[in-house]
Parts: C-alpha cells; structure tokens; sequence
C-alpha cells in the first residue's frame, strides 16, 4: 500500500532527526506537531523495515553510532577546557583520592593534574591513565572490564566488582546527557550502571559535560545521589 505524502514527509523528518542520536516519543511529536500515537505507529513500521532501533519510550536511527572519542574530543573544545578550568576548584589541597570517568572532557581535567603527586586517581579511561601515568605525577590505578572501543572506557562485571570496593573524596563523571533532576543519560546500561555504581562510592559527585547535553535523549540513565554537581561552561549548574 502506497504511504501517502503527508506521511512520508514526516517519516523522513524523523529519519532525519534520528540521526543526530535517540528521540523520546513526545519530543518528535513536539517537534513534528503531531500526536504521539501518530509516532508510535511510524516507529513501529520504520522499525519493522529496519530504518530504526526502538528505545526505551523512543527510538534511534539504525546506523548511529556515538561518535569515536578521537571526534569527540575535537568537539566544543573551547567549552571543555573551560568545564576543566573550572572543575579544578573541586581538587583542593584537602582532596586525596578522586575518580576520572572516560571521556573528552575528563582527559582535559586530567592534563591540569600531571604535577599532583599528593593524589590518587582511579579512572576507566586508557587516556586518563595514560596522561597521567608519568614520574611525577598522581598514583594512578585503571579498572579493568571490558573496554569501549567509542569511549576507551571500561564496564562490565569486572569493572562493577572493583568500583563497588572504593571510596573517593570526588566523583568526576562525564556524560551523553544531563538532566538536573534525573541524573545522566547513557547509550548502554553498562554505562549508565557503572556511573551509578561509582556516584554511591564518592562523597562528592561532580557530573562534566556542556551544555549542550542538557535535554538530550538517550537509551539509559543513572540517577544521582542528593547534592550532585553539574559543571558546564559557564560554571556550576543547579541540579535537583
């Protein structure tokens, strides 16, 4: 059966908008103008063709994948090193164990921390430790897992075990999307399930990433323990 015009230039709409990462439900209907049944009945048949991935209350374009963290670090640099900059505020002198998630924005807060022999860091990110790894600078200790090949990250089983016996004074943790009164969104419950699980073992947490990331839709999210910082460019954000 034919798919009459109006239809089909919305379903390319959505095609379109699914490129960029995953869309809530009421979000395209929002942005479409239209209902959400509406939606959900072109999802479901994009779906069915093979041109989306449905999510959780949503959906993704088929062949997207997160951008690579060598592309990544080449984006918003100029509000990264300032969410570094700023994030340095949160190392005082008084500050001895910290953690440093995987990511673009986490590597630049490393490079600021070479000369901090007073600190431990643990990481999951290869380029954290490896930044970091130098004479005189922080005891750096990698948890293991098994690594993203997007993130340089580690996650999983054995990831989970070592995070669930440390403590840290700071959190610092990056993210694909914010949201002051949920916490942070990932692309894989992996993801999500090992920021949560470091976020209960710090006594401060503190979320990086530009504000571009705020409102953004995403397969998984980890909620946050009361108090959570959210740092952008411009400085710190409030969160519920």
């Amino acid at each position: 059966m034919a798919v009459r015009s109006g239809t089909a230039k919305r379903r390319d709409a959505i095609r379109s908008r699914l490129k960029s990462g995953a869309w809530s439900i009421p979000r395209l209907a929002a942005e479409l103008g239209t209902s959400e049944s509406t939606i959900r009945r072109d999802l479901r048949e994009l779906a069915d063709a093979g041109e989306v991935i449905r999510t959780i209350g949503g959906a993704t374009a088929a062949g997207y994948v997160e951008p690579p963290l060598g592309q990544r670090m080449e984006q918003q640099a100029e509000a990264k090193d300032a969410i570094a900059a700023h994030a340095l505020s949160h190392v005082s002198a008084q500050v001895r164990t910290i953690f440093l998630d995987a990511g673009s924005t986490t590597v630049r807060v490393a490079e600021r921390l070479r000369d901090r022999d007073d600190l431990t860091v643990i990481t999951r990110g290869l380029e954290i430790a490896l930044t970091l790894a130098h004479p005189n600078g922080p005891r750096v200790t990698m948890v293991g897992g098994e690594v993203s090949t997007l993130s340089h990250g580690t996650t999983g089983a054995l990831s989970d075990h070592a995070l669930a016996r440390v403590h840290v004074d700071v959190a610092f943790l990056g993210a694909d999307a914010v949201d002051p009164d949920v916490g942070i969104g990932e692309p894989t419950l992996a993801e999500a399930r090992t920021k949560e699980l470091i976020a209960e073992r710090a006594r401060s947490v503190v979320v990086l990433a530009d504000s571009s990331k705020s409102g953004r839709e995403v397969a998984a999210w980890a909620p946050l323990p009361d108090g959570w910082i959210w740092i952008d460019e411009t400085g710190t954000r409030a969160t519920g």
